[in-house]
């Protein structure tokens, strides 16, 4: 996962200016920090993107939507 992938995964799953806070405040057990945080200490994107959706519960569809062809999309 790149970066530009992660942000455009939070947009969709989360919105952007929902998506912009949890990244910015949530602080993800899985990582004992924020997703900001992890990602300025050099986290992979992927890693980053799968501790907030443990924090949040995604669904299994929203986990893969960074996979999905925006093309296809509605």
């Amino acid at each position: 996962m790149k970066h530009s992938e992660l942000w455009r995964a939070v947009e969709s799953v989360y919105g952007s200016a929902y998506g912009r806070s949890l990244v910015k405040d949530l602080v993800l057990t899985g990582l004992g920090t924020t997703a900001q945080e992890a990602l300025d200490a050099g986290t992979s994107p992927r890693r980053v993107w799968d501790a907030l959706c443990d924090e949040t519960d995604a669904s299994q569809a929203d986990r893969w939507v960074y996979r999905e062809d925006g093309r296809r999309r509605g």
